[in-house]
């Protein structure tokens, strides 16, 4: 019993050791102790990947079986995307499985606000999310040190158009964006609090600061 008990802190830490333990009684590969957690969890959520591939492929885990008390695979657990692409493309974990609470880890993850790099990657493997061409899971031209900006509130909707240049305009009081704006709003949508009350509140009056300049410079056009 004793064994059976430290075989989840020997897949935390990677140890060798647990190898000779699984060859010796194999049935242990698929043990999970008294909350679901799984040498197969204790392998993801640490970035264990070797380890996860002899789990399954070894030891013949039943990756889509394992679940925790809430009903959640190993893809729920991971924290890197390397780890949500070697379950989902090498061994095959189901990414629209749903914990009991109805989340897939895609919406858990998001819900939580953890790993955004993630929770993009998943996203766009069970289609609700933009198409990734990197192969480190994010779009061409990104890294996974790059920092996703969290998504918009529901009640929040950007919409992008062509601006006339305004270098070539030939209105006297045409100007460039302003940059300042430019940097505050990039410098909003990095924060952490952004879909909070608080942030929506200071986005509110970015905007409204922005559409108050604007119509200033409107007035002073028809009366000039």
């Amino acid at each position: 019993m004793a064994q059976q008990s430290n075989i989840f802190l020997l897949a935390a830490d990677n140890s060798p050791a647990l190898l000779d333990i699984l060859r010796s009684n194999p049935t242990l590969a698929s043990s999970q102790d008294e909350h679901g957690y799984s040498l197969l969890h204790a392998a993801a959520s640490y970035n264990h990947l070797t380890l996860l591939r002899q789990l399954v492929q070894e030891f013949h885990v039943v990756i889509n079986d394992l679940r925790d008390e809430d009903g959640e695979t190993c893809l729920f657990v991971v924290e890197t995307v390397e780890a949500a692409r070697c379950l989902v493309e090498d061994l095959h974990v189901d990414p629209n499985t749903r914990n009991a609470e109805g989340f897939t880890a895609a919406e858990k993850l998001e819900e939580d606000g953890d790993f955004p790099e993630v929770v993009f990657y998943l996203k766009q493997v069970v289609g609700s999310g933009p198409s990734v061409t990197a192969a480190n899971g994010l779009p061409s031209g990104l890294t996974s040190d790059v920092t996703i900006p969290p998504p918009l509130p529901p009640n929040v909707t950007i919409d992008v158009t062509t601006m006339p240049d305004l270098s070539t305009s030939e209105e006297p009081d045409a100007q460039q964006p302003d940059p300042e704006f430019k940097r505050r709003i990039e410098k909003l949508a990095a924060q952490e609090n952004f879909n909070t009350e608080e942030g929506q509140k200071e986005l509110k009056e970015l905007v409204g600061d922005a559409v108050r300049g604007v119509s200033r410079r409107d007035v002073r056009r028809r009366l000039s």
